[in-house]
């Protein structure tokens, strides 16, 4: 049956990380599995998505176990669009850790336990089930954590601890949440849960309830004021594995916020103020953060803080447009975040540091890569008619229909601070000369002859190929994101591709 074809890009994922056993001390066998892995989830991503888009929405309940009683997968325009983004950036920064990852790390699993990260995120946008949600969410932080403290050096243990400290949190309260859920209706089919919800009477206790579901979101998002925890470790991984944590992460929680938020529960105005205020002070924290740093990968991950508030500005606005905003704003954000952090590890390559007054005059020396570089940053920054000014005209527009000046002015802010950040690191990196090296530092400036180095240049400029075509083919990314809002303002249809042998 077709909607079989449903766990095609999980099953891809953990077949390839079993392969992956039979090869752990062969490095070589590992690097060709893995990649071969990827261009397959990447073709059965492709195919899914270009089945949903076709023919609606798809649903599979396991093992024969009608809805709300079985466990339930549902493919749709958001899930299809969200399993599409990780399987682009899974091929890029799969291809890219053949040669930027060491031998160590290989041998003691990273290609394995990376390939169950990506089956745990596939899983997660797919599953209709909200307990189901928890336990992939729980795959992926356990994958995640190893591939965190693989080398067990000082730097990564702390940001590991600061990392899995604050998500075991976090799936504390969203385990308590559907708990509380599950006691006031009996159900935790995601489909399923909108009728008992709205038949509660405690109606208080429905928004208490929202709300632990935001706050265990939020945390995995990095939203104020529990964000410390991202800046503080997504520096210390290596940059394969920042991109996926960038790119991605932190997506699942905003993604999870969307679904429930849509479907489960219908937000009053206090929620939705709620919403707002934390959309505001997210921003102003992570642009506020990023003024002084000086190394990139901290500059990034305070970006990521900064523009996760852009996301959840829009689902507080929680009108159709905005969600073509935030959808739209979640495809350009993904591609790019994963792409800065594989452009800093090549930076790191090049010029063995990151901190940008110690760099410099990589224009010069290397001219062609550096305009990849620069559509990253611009597309980061939003320089229309790149990537990533479309969804904040949208975004932009929205807020000053609604009369919300103050997230307008935030949303200037942010973007105004965005910009003059990616100045900065332009002018720093890539247009000054570069300075005299230190007497430790001989090799600092040294030609570019890393071996695999057609592996480390062609993901980078994959992706930014893809950003390119993201702003210059923004009409299909238009039609997909108003396509995705139009279902999440109509959660009834949603609901009848799950339940529709009840009608």
């Amino acid at each position: 049956m077709i909607s079989n074809f449903i766990l095609a890009p999980i099953l891809a994922h953990m077949l390839t990380a079993i392969v992956l056993l039979f090869f752990w001390k062969n490095v070589q066998a590992q690097k060709t599995v893995s990649v071969i892995g990827n261009i397959i989830g990447f073709f059965v991503s492709l195919r899914l998505f270009t089945l949903i888009w076709e023919n609606g929405n798809m649903t599979l309940q396991m093992g024969g176990w009608e809805a709300p009683f079985g466990i339930t997968f549902v493919g749709d325009m958001l899930s299809a669009t969200m399993v599409m983004l990780t399987a682009i950036v899974s091929l890029a920064v799969g291809i890219y850790s053949t040669a930027a990852t060491n031998i160590s790390r290989i041998r003691y699993g990273h290609f394995f336990i990376y390939h169950f990260l990506i089956m745990g995120l596939m899983g997660a946008f797919l599953t209709g089930d909200i307990f189901n949600l928890y336990v992939w969410f729980e795959v992926v932080i356990i994958s995640s954590f190893v591939l965190l403290t693989l080398g067990g050096k000082k730097r990564q243990m702390e940001g590991a601890v600061k990392y899995v400290t604050m998500n075991m949190l976090a799936s504390v309260i969203f385990l308590t949440a559907i708990g509380i859920l599950y006691g006031l209706t009996g159900s935790l089919n995601i489909a399923d849960l909108p009728e008992h919800v709205a038949a509660v009477e405690n109606r208080g206790l429905v928004t208490v309830t929202a709300l632990l579901f935001f706050v265990g979101f939020g945390i995995k998002s990095a939203v104020f004021p529990m964000y410390f925890w991202l800046p503080s470790s997504y520096h210390t991984p290596p940059s394969a594995i920042g991109a996926v944590f960038g790119g991605l992460l932190t997506k699942m929680g905003v993604y999870s916020m969307i679904r429930v938020f849509t479907v489960v529960f219908e937000p009053d105005d206090f929620v939705l103020q709620v919403f707002i205020v934390i959309a505001i002070l997210t921003m102003i924290s992570g642009a506020l953060g990023v003024i002084n740093k000086r190394n990139i990968r901290r500059i990034l991950s305070y970006f990521i803080v900064c523009h996760i508030g852009y996301l959840i500005a829009g689902i507080g606005i929680y009108t159709e447009l905005a969600f073509v905003g935030v959808v739209f704003y979640l495809i350009h954000d993904v591609i790019v975040k994963s792409n800065f952090f594989m452009m800093s590890g090549l930076i790191q390559k090049i010029r063995v540091t990151q901190d940008i007054y110690r760099l410099g005059g990589f224009y010069k020396d290397y001219p062609k890569l550096s305009i990849v570089f620069a559509i990253i940053l611009f597309s980061l920054a939003g320089i229309p008619p790149l990537s990533g000014f479309w969804p904040k005209i949208l975004l932009f527009q929205e807020a000053f229909k609604q009369e919300s000046y103050v997230l307008l002015g935030t949303l200037i802010f942010a973007s105004f601070i965005t910009l003059f950040i990616v100045a900065r690191i332009w002018s720093e990196v890539f247009w000054k000369d570069l300075p005299k090296p230190n007497a430790e530092e001989v090799d600092y400036f040294a030609p570019f002859h890393t071996r695999g180095k057609i592996a480390l240049v062609l993901p980078v400029i994959g992706l930014a190929v893809v950003s390119l075509l993201i702003g210059f083919n923004a009409s299909f990314v238009f039609k997909v994101a108003e396509r995705v809002a139009y279902e999440l303002m109509n959660p009834s249809i949603y609901i009848e591709s799950v339940m529709h042998h009840l009608k």
